[in-house]
């Protein structure tokens, strides 16, 4: 069983000891501790719940529901829903937060819950401090009978997101349907089985074929939408069929394509080519976490505007999109944040883009991914013992590579020319995550292999 508590909110397997799983114990001290912090932090009472398809969901949505209820707080209930629809709503509602259930492309056993606040983004780094605070020591207090609060569901927020889309200026729907797309879409048998068939029939696609799009949380391959989990739809796509394929994970923040000969688009990419079409229509800034691919500052810079890495995880990223006035953002695991529409990766928003520019494109999707720059990840790790430092083995690395430019916001990157390495330290695990990026997959792999070849040596010569 594994119970991890972040800043960003609890995930967890089910079942299992208090503490040691997502039991309902450590559901209900950890929601009362989030609603303990929104009565602290805002003058608004309700909260925006929604939940992925996963099998736990309704049992951990309804343990939320009754303890937000006992702290006194009135709760809307958005049932089976996607992680941005939730973000957007919050802030539509008036509401001093929202909880998402879901552990976003973790597998089936897996569930979380993801913390928002009023702004309906994910909270900052000290406000989880605050609420982890809250839940350790049980700073928390139920209400009184007269005093607990209301709750009503409502089922219109994903039509009103996806109008939310087609009413966005970059999305033309009219150059989609004059292209009369052919679309296949994998929703791992969640929510984006609810959303994405019905966005893509309002942008006008002529045809979409469904592929694991009833939610009932079985998911029929890992959810994490990467090329080893999609063989099916590829599979379907060999036979020419489709225009092409569209993946999201369970809760529809993420987004991967497949080009109409089954090949992948590269989730890289999805951000890369979204943020093309963004900038050809508007100069500006954009940010990408630090082990995310160069394309995008090539694409920036080709197109006049300024790149910016932020730190790994969202709220690093929707940070420095703030304070650089990026117009278009995200993550390399196909998360797309376009500030016109929320700060939050929201899968939606991301095809209503990317199939604008498809059709203005006027060729193949594996043409479009032809005309951006071409670079590989190699993603390693090195498994250490819990008393090794990795402080020290990091410090020593900087030191060896001095000559090199060097980022250390988030770990140590050292720059090649267009070659790069990215060293992190899991903030759960003894392990440091090695990823590197080069124009060939054998010269990622190289530059990896011999960083992991200086760490091993540093970590004998401490032996």
């Amino acid at each position: 069983m594994a119970l991890i508590k972040s800043i960003s909110g609890i995930r967890g397997t089910i079942g299992g000891k208090p503490g040691e799983g997502l039991t309902p114990l450590d559901i209900v001290k950890f929601s009362a501790a989030y609603g303990a912090w929104v009565l602290e932090n805002s003058d608004q009472k309700k909260i925006v719940i929604g939940r992925d398809a996963r099998l736990s969901g309704e049992m951990v949505a309804q343990l939320v529901t009754q303890t937000l209820l006992g702290m006194g707080l009135d709760v809307v209930d958005l049932g089976l829903s996607t992680t941005p629809t939730v973000e957007l709503a919050v802030p539509r509602e008036n509401a001093g937060g929202g909880i998402i259930v879901t552990a976003s492309h973790n597998p089936i056993q897996w569930n979380a819950l993801k913390l928002l606040n009023k702004q309906g983004e994910f909270i900052s780094d000290s406000e989880g401090q605050e609420v982890l605070r809250k839940a350790a020591t049980d700073d928390f207090l139920f209400a009184e009978v007269r005093k607990l609060g209301t709750y009503s569901k409502n089922d219109d927020y994903l039509d009103y997101h996806i109008q939310h889309v087609l009413d966005l200026d970059l999305v033309d729907r009219e150059a989609i349907a004059e292209r009369k797309f052919k679309i296949i879409v994998d929703c791992v048998n969640s929510t984006g089985g609810l959303a994405v068939p019905r966005l893509l029939k309002a942008l006008g696609v002529e045809l979409v074929e469904e592929l694991f799009c009833e939610p009932n949380g079985e998911f029929p391959h890992n959810p994490e939408p990467l090329p080893e989990h999609l063989r099916d739809i590829s599979l379907k796509l060999e036979n020419g069929n489709y225009d092409l394929g569209i993946v999201v994970d369970p809760d529809v923040d993420r987004l991967a394509f497949l080009n109409e000969d089954g090949s992948f688009f590269g989730e890289e990419y999805t951000l890369v080519a979204v943020a093309d079409y963004v900038l050809s229509q508007k100069t500006g800034n954009t940010v990408s976490n630090l082990s995310s691919t160069r394309a995008l500052r090539d694409v920036t810079d080709k197109r006049g505007g300024q790149y910016q890495a932020a730190a790994v995880g969202e709220v690093n990223v929707v940070n420095q999109m703030k304070a650089t006035d990026a117009i278009i953002g995200g993550e390399g695991n196909g998360g797309i944040i376009y500030p016109e529409s929320h700060y939050g990766r929201d899968a939606l928003v991301g095809i209503g883009l990317f199939l604008t520019h498809l059709a203005k494109f006027g060729k193949t999707t594996s043409r479009l991914r032809a005309s951006y720059p071409n670079y590989f990840i190699s993603k390693n790790k090195i498994e250490l013992t819990p008393t090794i430092n990795v402080d020290g083995i990091l410090d020593r690395i900087k030191l060896k590579y001095q000559k090199y430019p060097i980022n250390t916001l988030d770990g140590v990157k050292i720059e090649f020319d267009k070659e790069w390495v990215h060293l992190r330290k899991s903030n759960t695990e003894p392990i440091i995550r090695i990823y590197s990026e080069s124009e060939t997959s054998a010269t990622a792999d190289h530059l990896a292999n011999k960083i992991m070849l200086d760490i091993k040596e540093i970590i004998a010569e401490k032996s």
